[in-house]
């Protein structure tokens, strides 16, 4: 059975990257293309964009329209459109991996409303060594406990928009859980001034940018005596579109719901309809 795909933001460097996997990926077919409207890409081969010989799917800014007999979307563009593309997809009965970050809450509860009619994988990242390493914070938290402090320290290129990332609020999150605290209440994203003694409950996270760092992020868990540290750095975009990829061939006859990529890795039990 062929997957058939649609790309958002299909132009983009993520798009492209997408794109190109698409088209070689057994079992997958590029179904349609759609970039913002007023792109330069508009009416050219997806394909040709990806630099690959052309395969006929023209780069449109309609999605209703490409949406038309396709299975699945693969979106990769930004907070709001992510979250219009979420209503659209449910609107027309399609399936749906975000890839996008900085989505707000309001955008977030939109996505989540679209998932109560298709199922729709979300997560702040795709990449599958990314999804591993929250798992051995939640673990690495829950075993070192209190006596610990936890840091974040995040790094990604000069271009992008959202700070922090998506990656590093989720590792933050993801300690907090783990080790019993509101995420709200302990996450602290700003140092500045005289502030007096870290607080015990406090997890910092850091925000660096700078050339064409892909993306790193490193959590720090602090104690008496020695450090334990857990550090992921991409060095390309690929990971990031093979774990889409990954996501949209998982999504295959799911049940609607809102689904993230533990579940797709299997690293929980069962999904979340």
């Amino acid at each position: 059975m062929t997957t058939k795909v649609v790309v958002t933001g299909a132009a983009g460097r993520m798009g492209t990257q997408i794109v190109r996997m698409v088209t070689h990926g057994p079992g997958l077919a590029l179904h349609g293309a759609v970039d913002r409207p007023g792109s330069p890409a508009l009416g050219q081969d997806a394909a040709v964009l990806a630099a690959l010989p052309p395969a006929g799917v023209v780069v449109g800014d309609d999605l209703a329209k490409a949406l038309a007999g396709a299975d699945v979307v693969i979106d990769f563009t930004s907070h709001d459109a992510s979250a219009r593309h979420a209503e659209l997809c449910a609107e027309k009965g399609v399936a749906l991996v975000i890839g996008s970050t900085g989505l707000g809450a309001e955008e977030k509860a939109r996505v989540a409303a679209a998932a109560r009619k298709i199922p729709v994988v979300f997560s702040p990242n795709m990449s599958v060594g990314v999804n591993v390493v929250f798992e051995l914070v939640r673990q690495a938290a829950k075993v070192l406990g209190e006596d610990y402090d936890v840091e974040i320290v995040e790094m990604h290129h000069k271009k992008k928009r959202d700070a922090p990332s998506g990656t590093a609020v989720r590792l933050g999150e993801v300690a907090a859980e783990a080790l019993g605290r509101d995420p709200a209440e302990a996450l602290c994203y700003s140092r500045q001034g005289i502030l007096g003694e870290r607080p015990p409950w406090q997890i910092g996270v850091q925000t660096l940018r700078g050339g064409d760092v892909v993306g790193e992020h490193t959590v720090f868990f602090c104690g008496e005596g020695e450090r334990v540290e857990i550090t992921h750095r991409a060095t390309s975009r690929e990971q990031f579109a093979r774990g889409a990829i990954r996501a949209a061939q998982w999504l295959a006859g799911k049940p609607a719901g809102l689904y993230d990529m533990a579940d797709v890795l299997g690293l929980r039990g069962g999904g979340r309809p």
